[in-house]
């Protein structure tokens, strides 16, 4: 039974070796993690699997240690199984110190970066108050560049108004002339139609006495 169990207690402390270093580089690799935060979250998984395994083959020599008959092969195996646990609990000091230290660096990068941001939105802050400064002020000279073309504007309309008021007058007063003028053709006309027909009459009535005037001279007894 001895020789059975020196060989498993042999066999759990080689694997407790093997996870102890494996915890170790594990450990070296999140404290030198570069990123990005889904490889680091895998590593602290990682570890976390070799922390149970180191712990259940930690209780398993304790148990074993349970099962010697002799004193001193039970306190040997007692001692190196808290051993054992003195350096996986110094394992996860490394553990926490590395995810701390991880945590530093990402948590000084990113105020690094927060800072500069806050930098350049400072600068970007001034130059685009200082552009909108300068198109505020563009845009009121041209507004008053427009006011003053508008008042121009109105005062040809005045004037324009004006010219059309008077030409206006003198068209109704050339209307007034042109009736007055058709008024007068229409007389005019009227007095020709009715001097023709007064010459009309006053030749015919001139022949009629011609004609009688011959016809009593040239047939007396008729």
């Amino acid at each position: 039974m001895a020789s059975s169990a020196d060989v498993h207690v042999r066999i759990c402390g080689q694997e407790m070796i093997k996870y102890d270093l494996e915890i170790k580089a594990l450990v070296q690799d999140i404290r030198d993690c570069p990123g990005p935060q889904s490889t680091l979250m895998e590593l602290n998984s990682q570890v976390k699997e070799k922390f149970n395994k180191l712990r259940l083959r930690i209780q398993d020599l304790e148990q074993m240690a349970r099962e010697y008959d002799r004193e001193t092969d039970r306190l040997s195996i007692q001692a190196e199984t808290e051993s054992q646990r003195r350096q996986m609990l110094s394992n996860r000091c490394r553990a926490r110190k590395s995810n701390l230290s991880v945590d530093l660096i990402r948590t000084s990068e990113l105020l690094c970066v927060f800072f500069y941001i806050r930098k350049v939105t400072k600068e970007s802050l001034v130059e685009t108050s200082s552009t909108i400064t300068e198109s505020l002020m563009s845009m009121s000279r041209m507004m008053a560049e427009q006011v003053k073309q508008s008042e121009d504007t109105i005062g040809t309309l005045a004037t324009s108004s004006r010219t059309v008021q008077e030409t206006n007058e003198e068209f109704k007063s050339m209307t007034g002339t042109i009736h007055l003028g058709r008024k007068l053709i229409l007389k005019y006309n009227r007095r020709e139609l009715t001097d023709k027909l007064l010459i009309f009459l006053a030749v015919a009535l001139f022949l009629a006495t011609v004609l009688y005037i011959l016809k009593k001279r040239l047939f007396p007894f008729i």
